[in-house]
């Protein structure tokens, strides 16, 4: 059985959840379904008319409840939100390892494991699920241990320039 391919789109510019999201509507275009699951994103795209008028083709889901930034909270609600995003990570899962999709999009995943929400190990299990399911992740920082995991980086990089 052939395996899904794991890409990751990294880099200190800004780009790489709108080059992921590209990659998921073309993906759609060619028949294919897709699940999207944000993480650290506070509000994020899920309660957006357009973004529901993609679905069923494209799903997205946001497992926190809050829509401020994580780095902003109070340690009790980081807490809380810790426990959602572990939802979220458990619904990864179960989505890899029921192929419930052709691509799955792991927007900001890289930073739970740079704040150690989750390890690169936890990461590689649940990446051990995908099946024939492709697999797209984000995030700014990438460790050693996850490049390994991937078969694509592409780093972005954000060029400040004048046009004269």
């Amino acid at each position: 059985m052939k395996k899904g391919t794991i890409h990751i789109y990294t880099g200190e510019g800004r780009g790489k959840s709108p080059a992921a999201l590209g990659r998921a509507v073309q993906a759609a275009a060619f028949g294919a379904s897709v699940v999207i699951i944000q993480f650290l994103k506070g509000k994020g795209l899920d309660d957006n008319e357009f973004v529901r008028r993609l679905e069923p083709e494209i799903k997205f889901f946001r497992f926190e409840r809050s829509d401020e930034n994580f780095d902003e909270l109070s340690p009790e609600k980081k807490e809380e939100e810790i426990l959602n995003i572990r939802n979220g990570i458990n619904y990864a899962r179960k989505v890899l390892s029921t192929e419930e999709c052709s691509l799955l999009i792991l927007d900001e995943v890289l930073a739970l494991v740079e704040k150690g929400i989750l390890s690169a190990q936890d990461l590689k299990n649940i990446l051990d699920q995908r099946g024939e399911t492709d697999v797209i992740m984000t995030g700014a920082i990438l460790t050693d241990e996850v490049r390994v995991l991937a078969d694509e980086v592409s780093k972005i990089d954000t060029l400040g320039f004048e046009i004269s």
